[in-house]
């Protein structure tokens, strides 16, 4: 088990705000802080303490349940913004992330891009779209193209693999997205190739894979604002929600009433979801599952990804 520092008290505030008012596609102005009194006597801050650890037994029981009766191995890192606790299985072990590295792509596109750029129209050919596979919505404009910004919202929204491998072209190639990422601090995904590549791991290699640590760092990056501007961390956050590709992961496995945003990923047996989680009440909770089947030729489980969810949802709210 790893234990991650809480964030800054005015660091969890401002996230809070972010995901709240994006997950409802609201917008009110935040009032200002009071300036300190000049006169106040300082008070010295308290000594930095651990982070909870939500890693009880009874929690690392239920997950090796779960791969046993998968016969899968599991991947799980949770952040609860507010209280610092985290959970850990399976943290720092390297998974494939298929689809799921679409919102990190999208989440550099919006970085480097303006309004402008985004409403520049792309166009692509029929034969990308085939070398691409799945592309529902490229695949209807070969003739006419879409702006960045639509096929940005395909990448999330619908896991257009044109879409992607477009954006990419964008940020430079895999290469590009890489090197956004290592300078978000994360040096551990390794981003190589575009669709379908992506999905076609090699033993022994880290190409197109990352750890559920690493993913849920930069996803807490994401959206807490050390990255992305508050409107582009709003549009994202937009094209993550109420997409049907989730429906059956982990926010079939959320608390009734918890909003959830995520980009699902899956190829062969792999099946992964990262998300990010807020209740009705209380900070934003950032999680990543990614899982793969132990047998090469098995496919992914829906309810696998679900159930890991409800475990370690469950044991956030029981936390708060």
């Amino acid at each position: 088990m790893t234990s991650r520092t809480t964030k800054t008290t005015t660091l969890l505030t401002a996230t809070a705000l972010g995901l709240g008012l994006a997950l409802t596609a609201c917008s009110t102005p935040g009032a200002s802080a009071p300036a300190p009194s000049p006169t106040a006597t300082p008070v010295p801050l308290p000594s930095p303490i651990a982070a909870p650890d939500l890693a009880t037994p009874e929690v690392e029981a239920a997950l090796t349940d779960l791969e046993t009766r998968y016969d899968a191995r599991v991947g799980l890192s949770v952040l609860d913004s507010g209280s610092g606790a985290t959970l850990d299985h399976r943290a720092d072990e390297r998974f494939g992330y298929a689809s799921s590295l679409k919102a990190f792509a999208v989440a550099a596109l919006l970085d480097a891009t303006d309004d402008a750029d985004l409403d520049r129209v792309a166009t692509w050919t029929q034969a990308e779209v085939d070398a691409a596979g799945y592309s529902p919505l490229t695949s209807e404009h070969v003739a006419d193209g879409l702006p960045l910004r639509q096929l940005a919202e395909a990448a999330v929204r619908q896991s257009d693999n044109t879409a992607l491998n477009l954006v990419l072209t964008e940020l430079g190639g895999p290469a590009g997205l890489d090197a956004a990422l290592a300078a978000q601090g994360d040096d551990v995904t390794d981003v190589v190739h575009g669709e379908p590549e992506l999905n076609r791991l090699t033993p022994g290699s880290t190409a197109d894979t990352t750890t559920p640590a690493a993913f849920t760092a930069t996803l807490a990056r994401i959206t807490d604002g050390d990255w992305l501007a508050a409107d582009d961390r709003a549009t994202l956050l937009e094209w993550m929600s109420g997409n049907a590709t989730g429906d059956t992961l982990i926010r079939a496995g959320a608390p009734d009433g918890w909003q959830v945003a995520d980009k699902s990923g899956g190829a062969g047996g792999i099946r992964n979801d990262v998300a990010i989680v807020v209740p009705p009440s209380g900070d934003p909770v950032v999680i990543s599952v990614p899982t793969t089947r132990n047998d090469p030729a098995a496919t992914y489980d829906d309810a696998l990804v679900a159930a890991v969810a409800e475990v370690a949802l469950s044991a956030v709210a029981a936390a708060r």
